[in-house]
């Protein structure tokens, strides 16, 4: 039997403002994190202040669930949580 896929959708208000605290949950829940991908508008003159960014976790759901517990406990972030079981 496969692990279930767990995704996380992680929106952040005001980026350059809490991407500290998103670095280092991030960082230090590393090893759980198989994707990143982050999406933001952006152009030749226009950078959004918001993000969204989807996390595909793999591993230890225990700590799987306290990357999400860390990440919605920031200021300016929310986080959604998908589970795609077999």
């Amino acid at each position: 039997m496969q692990d279930d896929h767990i995704i996380l959708g992680v929106h952040i208000t005001d980026r350059i403002k809490h991407v500290g605290g998103v670095q280092q949950a991030l960082t230090e829940y590393g090893c759980y994190i198989k994707t990143r991908l982050g999406l933001h508008e952006a152009g030749k003159d226009f950078c959004s202040p918001n993000g969204l960014m989807l996390l595909e976790l793999v591993g230890d759901v225990k700590k799987c669930n306290e990357l999400e517990a860390k990440l919605s406990a920031i200021e300016g972030v929310s986080v959604q949580k998908m589970v795609f079981e077999h």
